[in-house]
């Protein structure tokens, strides 16, 4: 069981050149033919940080908390969900949308949601461009800090990863996983303190939406960029997300072991 399990991560490595020649491949496909092509990786995230700007600082005259100003708070929080909500829905498709593929003999299908991370931290790393930009505006403080959301971002796309291989495998069995999903995304995504101040809550309930994997992603974004506070501080709280986050990816690649020999019957 345990020699396996390693042989099916195992395998993922060794696809790494396949694995970064369809990522890219994804990406251009999705920007090619337009009049803008790659353009418009940046014009979607000003446009979604100037609206943000635009409600938030100039129509609802929201006062910057602590010297922060409500929309690079938002910003940083939204960054991360963004990235997390893009990859999730995206992984759940994967094996039916790609059948010619899984009917082939030699494809290891677990390098799928792979891809989709990959492809999907394109986008992210504009957006992370775009708003380091917002934060200059705004005349805010540069740090070294900005650095540790790499470490952020790692811990997301071991959770996302996870996720994507049970989801995806789900799905090829069970089709209505696509809208079980989109309404657990938006509901984690109002459970989890992105437009909304976590501290508002009584203790006991910020007790509980710290369970949350995502809050340690998106408060770890805003401590990256914003409060300048290193991740060693919240020993508990990265224990607690580890722990969870290894079971996820471990039973996510479990199930889509299991699961794979039976992809191209039902497919």
């Amino acid at each position: 069981m345990i020699k396996s399990f390693f042989y099916f991560i195992r395998l993922v490595f060794l696809q790494k050149e396949l694995i970064l020649s369809l990522a890219r491949r994804e990406v251009a496909i999705h920007y090619i033919g337009s009049l803008l092509g790659f353009i418009w990786a940046f014009i979607n995230p000003m446009v979604m940080i100037f609206i943000f700007w635009l409600v938030f600082s100039i129509g609802f005259k929201i006062k910057p908390a602590n010297g922060v100003p409500f929309v690079v708070w938002l910003a940083a929080g939204m960054s991360a969900w963004f990235v997390f909500a893009d990859i999730i829905n995206g992984s759940v498709g994967l094996i039916v949308s790609n059948a010619h593929l899984i009917k082939k003999t030699m494809f290891y299908s677990q390098i799928l949601p792979v891809i989709k991370i990959i492809s999907s931290l394109f986008a992210h790393s504009v957006f992370i461009l775009v708003f380091i930009g917002l934060i200059v505006f705004q005349k805010m403080p540069f740090s070294l800090y900005y650095l540790q959301v790499f470490y952020y971002l790692m811990c997301l796309c071991v959770l996302s990863l996870g996720l994507g291989w049970a989801l995806s495998a789900l799905n090829v069995f069970v089709r209505d996983i696509g809208q079980i999903v989109a309404v657990l995304l938006q509901i984690c995504f109002w459970g989890t303190p992105i437009f909304w101040d976590i501290l508002i809550m009584p203790p006991r309930i910020q007790k509980i939406l710290q369970l949350n994997p995502m809050f340690y992603i998106v408060q770890g974004y805003r401590e990256s960029f914003i409060y300048f506070c290193p991740f060693w501080r919240h020993p508990y709280q990265t224990m607690y997300f580890w722990a969870v986050t290894v079971v996820i990816f471990v039973i996510g690649a479990i199930i889509f072991q299991k699961l794979k020999p039976q992809f191209a019957d039902v497919l």
